[in-house]
């Protein structure tokens, strides 16, 4: 039995038109979720392809532009499924053409073709008479020869991420998160940040002019002076922005200005290596401090 079927376009998976059931069961719900996230993706595969979910079938069959999907009973024949959207492809083509769906910006633009789907998966209810009125020996042979590819569902959710019934990128957890807002010592912090890099920037471009006219001896004291330049302003970006594994990195920054400021000990005195050591600690303190504030997932539609 035929129980959901769809159209939808292959290249973003834009639903076009669907038909109308009510069927409330857990599995097929389910089922519903995993088509959608399915059809994010049909770009990927052949022109028909099944997934099997449990008791139930998702089938597709695409062509151009356009791919038609339905979800059937296990024991329902997959000969009379790929027939059943085959026909349902052909009437959308015939009553909308190619630029139209194209410029399509909006989901179900085309909800009218609902009835035509209602109508055409009525006739497919029952297989029996199905066969009676169409000749499956075409695609009993192409089914033969060129097997559905063989979908896993699973596979289909890792690549878009299904939550609430919602498509969603599978992106890293930055856009998912929210810092809270920049307090006045935080602004302290990026200023004295800006400014021991600036300062570094410049005693590391003076003494590596230096070293290009002598005998490069002082190259090591140009690294000292340009990691921590590099530092500071990776300190900024640490607190202004949200990073995965903020507290390692923020500590690897500070070990870094400390090591390369104890190295230039000599180049300068006991105050300034502690002016930029104190800054660097007060940048990592606010890094850590500063809470993130989980985005709400969006419930709209």
């Amino acid at each position: 039995m035929i129980l959901f079927a769809c159209v939808v376009r292959v290249r973003d998976g834009l639903p076009l038109s669907a038909s109308t059931d009510f069927h409330l069961d857990q599995d097929f719900l389910e089922c519903r979720k995993k088509l959608k996230a399915l059809s994010a993706i049909l770009s990927r595969y052949p022109d028909r392809g099944t997934a099997v979910e449990r008791d139930l079938s998702i089938h597709f069959h695409s062509s151009g532009d356009v791919a038609c999907m339905g979800i059937c009973t296990s024991s329902y024949p997959t000969v009379m499924a790929f027939l059943f959207l085959e026909e349902l492809h052909w009437e959308f083509a015939t009553s909308y053409d190619t630029t139209r769906v194209g410029l399509v910006s909006r989901p179900y633009a085309f909800l009218e073709f609902d009835n035509v789907i209602q109508k055409i998966k009525n006739r497919f209810s029952y297989a029996n008479c199905a066969q009676t009125d169409f000749n499956l020996d075409r695609i009993q042979e192409e089914l033969s020869l060129r097997p559905p590819a063989l979908v896993k569902l699973e596979d289909a959710e890792l690549r878009n991420g299904v939550m609430n019934g919602h498509v969603e990128l599978h992106v890293e957890n930055t856009p998912a998160h929210r810092m809270q807002p920049v307090s006045a010592l935080g602004i302290l912090s990026l200023v004295l940040n800006i400014m021991c890099g600036a300062l570094n920037l410049i005693r590391g471009i003076h003494l590596l002019e230096y070293s290009f006219q002598e005998d490069h001896t002082g190259i090591g004291n140009v690294i000292a002076f340009l990691l921590p330049f590099l530092a500071c302003f990776l300190l900024c970006y640490l607190y202004l922005f949200y990073s995965s594994a903020r507290k390692i990195k923020a500590f690897v920054l500070f070990v870094t200005v400390c090591v390369c400021n104890i190295y230039l000990f000599g180049l300068r005195n006991v105050w300034q290596i502690l002016f930029h050591i104190g800054v660097a600690l007060l940048s990592s303190h606010q890094i850590l401090t500063r809470q993130v504030a989980e985005k709400q997932p969006d419930f709209g539609v």
